[in-house]
């Protein structure tokens, strides 16, 4: 109908977002999936009145302060923001929103796959499978870290950061966090509060980041603070990579000083750091924190719901601008 909202949905989305979005829209679909940004970006809002968007838009003040006055609402398919320039759309009155919650289950499942991986071996043991190294059973060999009965370090107990808590009890591991403010004690469920990273990353056998990126937290994981941790001490990322000063990191995975680190993100991804994949006891993933249907599925239909709240003349219920 000719009524419909434009909207042009930029990434090639699960098809049952994509057919919805094509049933209540006048809807364009980058099928290609080609990754705008930059001129092209601006160039591709032209003649609509909202986004689909992803994290991998990059939205800075520059592109935002040029988008075309019809387009009223970007609807980010993702929880974290901070490639949108928040300031300069709430400047120009443009409605930003994300999809928080959704995504909460999947990447704690993730969390806690990087934290086993990562502590027994898991990238050596299956090269030595996939290449034909292994020669049968052996007393030494390969032997890593057990989760039950260490400390959990969680940076950020925000829903992931208390649904991975939730899993590592089940191992037998004992959880502290640090958060921004102490949890009530129904959330705490039990777990160590500690005021300041430092005092978190002293206590953390394991420490398994999931805190926001922000000024204050990029490369809060550094040379400084990685001597903190105790000896053998496993890192887990699956927040933001920038969190982590790749350096420091990286020589403590040479030197021995962290036994094994679980990485799923990374600073300037895709292009990450190529040392870590030189790095028997870096395990690594590429970004798969929500991928599961389900997950992927339901980041989707809440992006379109913060679309439908604008467009019937509602506030949208996960507005950030």
């Amino acid at each position: 109908m000719p009524d419909r909202p434009r909207i042009n949905v930029i990434r090639r989305f699960p098809d049952a977002v994509i057919e919805r979005a094509e049933r209540d829209y006048d809807a364009a679909v980058n099928r290609e999936d080609i990754v705008w940004n930059g001129d092209d970006l601006i160039a591709q809002a032209q003649g609509f009145d909202g986004i689909l968007s992803s994290s991998g838009n990059k939205m800075p003040a520059a592109v935002i302060e040029r988008l075309p006055d019809r387009l009223k609402i970007i609807a980010c398919y993702s929880v974290g923001y901070e490639r949108v320039d928040l300031e300069a759309a709430k400047a120009r009155g443009l409605i930003i929103t994300n999809t928080p919650d959704v995504l909460t289950e999947s990447t704690a499942d993730t969390a806690l796959l990087l934290l086993l991986a990562a502590s027994r071996r898991a990238r050596e043991a299956a090269n030595m499978i996939v290449d034909g190294r292994w020669a049968g059973w052996e007393p030494t060999q390969l032997l890593g870290v057990q989760a039950g009965g260490r400390r959990l370090g969680i940076l950020g107990m925000g829903r992931i950061g208390r649904a991975l808590a939730h899993r590592a009890r089940a191992l037998g591991m004992e959880i502290h966090y640090h958060n921004r403010s102490r949890l009530g004690l129904d959330l705490e469920q039990g777990a160590v509060y500690h005021e300041s990273p430092r005092g978190l990353f002293s206590v953390s056998d394991f420490l398994s980041i999931h805190c926001e990126m922000t000024p204050e937290t990029e490369k809060l994981v550094n040379a400084e603070t990685i001597e903190f941790l105790p000896e053998n001490a496993v890192v887990i990322n699956t927040a933001r990579g920038g969190i982590i000063d790749d350096d420091a990191l990286i020589a403590a995975l040479k030197s021995g000083r962290a036994f094994a680190a679980g990485l799923d993100v990374f600073a300037g991804e895709p292009k990450l750091d190529p040392r870590y994949r030189e790095l028997d006891n870096a395990f690594t993933t590429p970004h798969i924190g929500s991928a599961t249907v389900d997950t992927r599925n339901a980041m989707g239909f809440r992006a379109l719901d913060n679309l439908d709240a604008y467009f019937r003349g509602e506030n949208p219920p996960d507005r950030l601008t």
